[in-house]
């Protein structure tokens, strides 16, 4: 991705909704909304001046879409992975940033100490894990298990690439 589009940022339909939780994964800012009607949709992309990704050609069709104030792109593909591989080809994205949001709240994750989240997370995952992460609007706490891994693979297949050094970020619990 070019400098500009390192900072991009998506909404995604409700009929790719999918795609959304691997932009999240991969880092990037990424709104979904599985009930949002279309008219809100592109307000949206337009205030917030987000690209759409949609499989909806009436959304491709309108004006404020056609004439290139706001951008979308138009998934092809039915299956969710080759929606995923049509995104990561067409807009050159990259895994840099990969595991820094929360996949529920879209805001990005703050490291916390180990101290800080005792009684937050599991005994078990307590004494094993030392590297946490919570989103700090919904609170959730993240760390690298082997949800992360299993994530990581998922990533690297979708992208079609080997298994990168595991310094990222972490995972969902």
């Amino acid at each position: 991705m070019s400098s500009n589009e390192a900072r991009a940022k998506f909404i995604v339909d409700a009929n790719a909704g999918k795609l959304a939780r691997w932009l999240k994964m991969l880092g990037y800012d990424t709104l979904f909304f599985n009930d949002i009607d279309d008219d809100e949709l592109v307000a949206i992309g337009l205030k917030e001046r987000r690209l759409i990704i949609t499989k909806d050609t009436q959304i491709m069709l309108r004006r404020v879409v056609s004439s290139g104030k706001v951008k979308a792109l138009l998934v092809t593909q039915d299956d969710p992975k080759a929606q995923f591989r049509q995104l990561v080809d067409t807009l050159k994205l990259n895994r840099r940033k990969q595991f820094t949001r929360c996949l529920e709240c879209n805001v990005l994750l703050v490291h916390r100490g180990k101290d800080e989240v005792a009684g937050l997370v599991p005994p078990y995952v307590f004494q094993t894990q030392t590297q946490y992460y919570q989103c700090p609007e919904c609170q959730r706490v993240y760390w690298r298990a082997t949800h992360w891994q299993h994530m990581t693979q998922e990533l690297d297949t979708l992208l079609g690439q080997t298994s990168e050094a595991q310094s990222k970020l972490p995972s969902e619990a």
